[in-house]
């Protein structure tokens, strides 16, 4: 697809991105907006590259969805600067911003067909019939709507809707992408299977993307980047592998993915390196083994914590068997994958677990 890169960031100009020597292509510069005497979003600074797919993540009401509207010009901050490749924008209108939108409801027009809804936005750029036309088949093949261009968006299945809301956004090849919880609307198999296809259309087009969500395992997925919000402030921005393994807070340990807090255990917690002051240690499920707690030990054992304790609960979740055992007073979770011929742990059983001294995490509050 032709590469679309002028576009109008100050008013009545055009500004060439791919000429920009800017270090980001867009920056948040201590951003805030209020309403009324609430911060929907507090002071919030980032950079975002270009080419990267950046995933804002956080609960309702965290100032995800702020953010992204404050980029695409819904919104005006109430203080702070927004820059898209080193320009500021506050003053130029959404629609002379050349983003591509996703919202979460898809937006498409009801009342025409899906090669119409295509081409609309290429006419609002006077984009001539015949080109058209041509990019309208380009997109429709690349997301398998090739034979669907004249149905309506009634006559659409959701994950068809959701590729027309796609194919519309990247038809006029923007130099970014906003996504608004795209998937939220979408069972869990063409969930997944969007997800792939989201994935592949951002590598194939390389555009600057980013996308609000509240579905962990999504922005794990998708990511180059996450930024974790909540109560309007960025808690914590990392790669979703260091993000995962490294949380620096008790709500991002517990809200991307889930973690033994083990702040009053009934035993010494042995970590490599040794906890820090003020710190709480944490470990994540599928870190912990599980055994009979007469069984061998394993060949590592001299780097390994091993506690004894007795299943309170066994819940079986298709590839996955989630244990939830107690230790004293603690009560541990265990994320094992479902192998065959593996042993199945019942209520009661006396078992045994361990888990590295190195994968011992510490958290703030």
């Amino acid at each position: 697809m032709d590469a679309y890169v002028r576009s109008p960031i100050e008013a009545g100009k055009d500004y060439d991105l791919e000429n920009s020597d800017a270090r980001a292509q867009i920056e948040f510069r201590n951003v805030s907006k209020m309403y009324g005497a609430v911060a929907a979003v507090s002071d919030v600074s980032l950079s975002v590259a270009r080419g990267e797919f950046l995933t804002v993540l956080g609960p309702s009401g965290s100032g995800k969805t702020t953010t992204l509207m404050l980029l695409a010009g819904f919104e005006a901050p109430t203080k702070g600067e927004i820059l898209i490749a080193g320009k500021s924008v506050g003053s130029v209108p959404s629609y002379q911003r050349d983003q591509g939108v996703v919202f979460q409801s898809y937006a498409l027009f009801p009342h025409l067909s899906v090669r119409r809804n295509l081409e609309f936005p290429l006419e609002m750029r006077g984009i001539k019939s015949g080109e058209r036309a041509a990019r309208v088949d380009r997109i429709l093949e690349r997301v398998h709507l090739g034979e669907l261009g004249d149905r309506m968006p009634a006559q659409l299945s959701g994950g068809q809707q959701q590729r027309v809301a796609l194919a519309r956004a990247l038809v006029a090849d923007p130099p970014v992408l906003l996504l608004d919880e795209p998937l939220s609307a979408l069972d869990r198999n063409l969930r997944e299977e969007m997800q792939g296809e989201i994935k592949k259309l951002h590598e194939e087009f390389g555009i600057t993307t980013i996308c609000v969500t509240h579905d962990q395992e999504e922005a794990l997925t998708l990511s180059d980047r996450i930024i974790v919000m909540r109560a309007g402030r960025i808690e914590q921005t990392n790669t979703p592998e260091a993000l995962y393994d490294r949380p620096v807070t008790r709500f991002v340990a517990s809200f991307v993915g889930e973690a033994n807090f083990l702040e009053t255990p009934s035993f010494e917690i042995e970590s490599d390196p040794p906890q820090p002051t003020g710190t709480v240690p944490i470990i994540r499920p599928e870190r912990v083994g599980i055994a009979a707690s007469r069984a061998p030990q394993r060949l590592d054992a001299d780097r390994r914590q091993f506690v004894t304790g007795s299943v309170d609960d066994m819940i079986y979740a298709g590839p996955v068997r989630k244990y939830n055992v107690r230790v004293g007073s603690c009560l541990l979770v265990v994320r094992e994958h479902v192998t065959s011929g593996q042993h199945t742990f019942q209520r009661g059983d006396e078992v045994r677990l361990d888990w590295l001294r190195s994968d011992v995490r510490f958290v703030t509050d």
